[in-house]
Formats: C-alpha cells, sequence, structure tokens
C-alpha cells in the first residue's frame, strides 16, 4: 500500500468516525447537541481536523442524511422482497419506513427535515437519495392505479407516510393505531390489479 493509499483510507475512516459520532449524540441528545466542538472533543481530534473533512455542521448533516438514505432503501427493499403480492409489499414497505423513522429519529430528521444542504428532485440530487426514493417507487408502482404517474403516487404515498412518522413521534397521534393507519393508507391508495 502506498502512503497516498494510506492517507487516504485514514481519511475516509477519520469522516467515518465524524459522522459515526454525529449520528450517535444525535439520537442521545438531538442535533442541538452536535457541535464541531462536542464533535472534536468526541472524536479526539481538533477543530481544524473536523473542517478539513467537512465545512460545517450542515455538511455532517448531509453526510448523515446520505448514510440514513442508503438503510432506509436497504430496510424498505428487504421487506418488500419478503412480502408477496403487490399489496402487501405495499403494507410491508409502509411498517418499514415507519420502523425505520421511529428507530432512527435524528436520522429521520437529517434526511427530511433539517438543511443538510443536499438538493432534493433535481438533477444532482445524491444518488442515495434518488436510491431511496426508487425504494419506495418500486413496490408502488405496482399499485399507482390507471391513469396516475407512478412518480406522483409515490411523492403522495410518503408524504402521508412522512405524516404519520412525524404526527406519531410527536404524540398527536396515538402510537397505539399505527397499524390501523398502515391498513388505511394502504386499502385507499394501493390500487391492486385484479388477479394481482
Amino acid at each position: 500500500m502506498s502512503v497516498q493509499e494510506r492517507k487516504e483510507r485514514e481519511r475516509a475512516g477519520r469522516e467515518r468516525l465524524i459522522v459515526a459520532t454525529a449520528r450517535e449524540l444525535a439520537e442521545q441528545q438531538g442535533w442541538d447537541a452536535v457541535t464541531t466542538r462536542r464533535l472534536a472533543e468526541r472524536i479526539e481530534y481538533s477543530q481544524p481536523v473536523l473542517y478539513s473533512h467537512f465545512r460545517g455542521k450542515r455538511e455532517i448533516i448531509g453526510a448523515v442524511a446520505l448514510e440514513g438514505a442508503a438503510e432506509l432503501a436497504a430496510a424498505v427493499r428487504t421487506a418488500t422482497a419478503a412480502a408477496d403480492g403487490p399489496r402487501a409489499r405495499v403494507a410491508a414497505l409502509a411498517r418499514a419506513y415507519l420502523d425505520f423513522a421511529e428507530r432512527n429519529p435524528a436520522v429521520y430528521d437529517a434526511i427530511f427535515q433539517l438543511d443538510g444542504g443536499l438538493p432534493y428532485a433535481q438533477e444532482d440530487t445524491p444518488a442515495p437519495l434518488k436510491d431511496a426514493f426508487a425504494a419506495l417507487l418500486e413496490p408502488l408502482a405496482e399499485v399507482t392505479g390507471e391513469g396516475v404517474h407512478p412518480g406522483l403516487f409515490t411523492e403522495t404515498f410518503w408524504a402521508a407516510l412522512h405524516g404519520l412518522a412525524t404526527l406519531t413521534r410527536t404524540g398527536r397521534l396515538p402510537r397505539e393505531f399505527t397499524e390501523q393507519r398502515v391498513e388505511l393508507l394502504v386499502d385507499r391508495l394501493a390500487v391492486v390489479p385484479s388477479g394481482a
């Protein structure tokens, strides 16, 4: 291994450590607790080292969001792959999405609520965000219904899931009715083709 390769590997390792530490701190104490000073103290590097990787908290949030989007896509794909039939895949998608949001609130916020400086629904949207949307689109395209654009349907279904996740987490919707809400959402929005 060359000196350059070793330095690049060390740099990538420091970057992963910064992101993991920010994520851990955010999940424990919220994003307000994530500061460059606290991160530098926790990872035992100076703030200038941290700034050599990220220009500030906004970019760190963006890095956590990209990592989280990849995890969300994987969780949705795993859940939908195990389901049998279009309706079951959509219900599995909804459950996996809501479960991810509940288990990873700070990461969920980084992806969907906070400004991580990432462009969404644009030409230059980063691949992990596009892939997370594709993971939703794949099973939802099966139940979009005639004459409805699959992307538009996916955005609408996603918005409903986001509302359920956010309102449940803040206590505005009682958690004990989550499954009934998922069933209602799937029953009302998913148009299962006859014979499927």
